[in-house]
């Protein structure tokens, strides 16, 4: 009854007497609760019968965790399905990449979600063309690719049987004319949101050419690959978030020369921006572990803290090792050196001083002679790029290990950083036992626990 952004996307209520469903923040006259139920997903509610308001648009709601709980392989399913695998290949293939069998994880899905993976991962595909539909001026045909559907015919099925709403109907305003690849959309979350502090994080780490900063606007240059690294990547873009206060969402330009590849893009984006993290249950916990010692963090607690990932694996993995025992401005230059030296440069008009990250053929096939630092350290990321292409399951980081010159400190960086794994500890880190110093009693941390990852960026935020 009170719209509680801080709700939007936990539960959905649906709607009896109108056969609609919607999110807590709807701004419709609230109906009786007699004529209510409600559903912990979206998908939930349309099993049931249900169609998506088109005033409150639930396809824009953030993704709740509160059903994914501890289980790992269902939460990786669900990460790997929202970035198109099932588009890519099939329910088996999917299965043996997460080392379970396809019927152990239909089983999960049914006992989360109630759906089967490629029932979840075709409704995902709807809700994402609803949202282009009434926020980009792209054509329907467009839309349809952009969803990861192979024909606009099967397009227009599955939106009238999925949402029980034809394409043109959800377009009854037709936005203006985009041009290209290069569309606008809200990217929506629950607060509260710390941006000025995820951005500065990021603005004292930005790499001339790959980056670029404003005072409310963050912005890079990607190529996806959809974890196939030995496929050569033709899908290269560029995107910009931007802040919109006391808004719950942010502002994205994406520019892409793939139009099917839009839906994992984006998804990859709010991975990277911690958009869907449960950040009240996060910080109540937190707060709940300082307390128990006495003491506060020493500027005072920042809620809202998100933790800023990286584009990708491979790119995590290379600041890691570049970034093994020297402070963090030496890191800085010597990642800015090896994207200058070995990025190729970035497409289109007023990209001309822009680069994408190197891929790791181009570290490969280098000497790496541009680089005053030891041999060994030049070794390892030839190793770690020779890894990622021969590799059938590069993103499987805990068989970096093997590779000599990786050592647990790198592999979680990477955990933390690029499949933002929310109970991650650096133990060993610098940064983290400096900040603990300055405490006046100890940290009891397993009491973090699944949340370790956002503690150390509360420490390391006091540096």
């Amino acid at each position: 009854m009170s719209r509680d952004a801080r709700f939007d996307g936990l539960f959905f209520t649906a709607v009896k007497t109108t056969q609609i469903y919607c999110r807590p923040i709807c701004p419709a006259t609230p109906p009786k609760e007699q004529n209510v139920e409600y559903h912990a997903t979206a998908i939930s509610a349309a099993s049931a019968g249900f169609r998506p308001c088109l005033r409150c648009r639930p396809d824009s709601a953030p993704n709740s965790h509160a059903w994914q709980g501890t289980d790992a392989v269902f939460k990786r399913a669900v990460t790997l399905i929202q970035q198109g695998a099932l588009q890519n290949q099939s329910l088996e293939s999917l299965s043996e990449r997460l080392g379970i069998s396809s019927r152990h994880l239909r089983s999960l899905f049914q006992e989360k979600l109630g759906t089967s993976p490629k029932k979840y991962a075709l409704y995902q595909q709807c809700l994402f063309a609803k949202q282009l539909l009434h926020d980009t001026g792209l054509a329907i045909t467009d839309i349809a690719f952009a969803a990861g559907f192979n024909s606009v015919r099967r397009f227009n099925e599955v939106m009238v049987e999925r949402l029980q709403l034809s394409p043109t109907q959800i377009r009854k305003q037709h936005p203006s004319a985009v041009e290209g690849c290069r569309i606008n959309l809200r990217l929506h979350y629950r607060p509260p949101f710390e941006w000025a502090l995820l951005l500065d994080f990021l603005r004292r780490r930005k790499i001339d050419g790959l980056e670029w900063c404003s005072d409310q606007s963050y912005g890079r240059t990607f190529e996806y690959t959809n974890h196939q690294h030995a496929v050569q990547c033709n899908t290269r873009g560029w995107f910009e978030l931007k802040d919109v206060n006391e808004k719950s969402y942010l502002e994205l330009t994406l520019s892409v020369n793939d139009i099917k590849k839009i839906h994992q893009i984006v998804q990859r984006i709010r991975q990277i921006f911690d958009l869907d993290a449960p950040i009240a249950e996060i910080d109540k916990q937190l707060q709940l572990v300082f307390s128990r010692c006495g003491t506060r963090l020493p500027n005072g607690y920042q809620e809202g803290l998100r933790i800023p990932g990286v584009w990708a694996g491979f790119e995590a993995g290379v600041r890691g090792i570049l970034g093994q025992q020297v402070s963090v401005k030496q890191a800085h230059n010597l990642v800015t050196t090896l994207v200058r030296e070995l990025g190729e440069k970035a497409e289109g008009p007023g990209r001309d001083s822009q680069f994408y990250f190197p891929t790791p053929e181009a570290v490969v096939n280098s000497e790496l002679t541009f680089f005053r630092m030891p041999q060994a350290r030049k070794d390892t990321l030839r190793r770690l790029a020779k890894h990622v292409l021969s590799s059938s399951d590069p993103d499987n980081y805990d068989a970096w290990l093997t590779l000599k010159g990786i050592g647990p400190w790198t592999v979680n960086y990477v955990k933390l950083r690029a499949e933002k794994a929310p109970d991650v500890w650096l133990a060993g880190d610098a940064g983290v036992k400096n900040a603990l110093k300055r405490l006046d009693h100890d940290v009891d941390i397993g009491a973090a626990q699944p949340w370790r990852s956002y503690l150390v960026f509360h420490l390391w935020n006091q540096l």
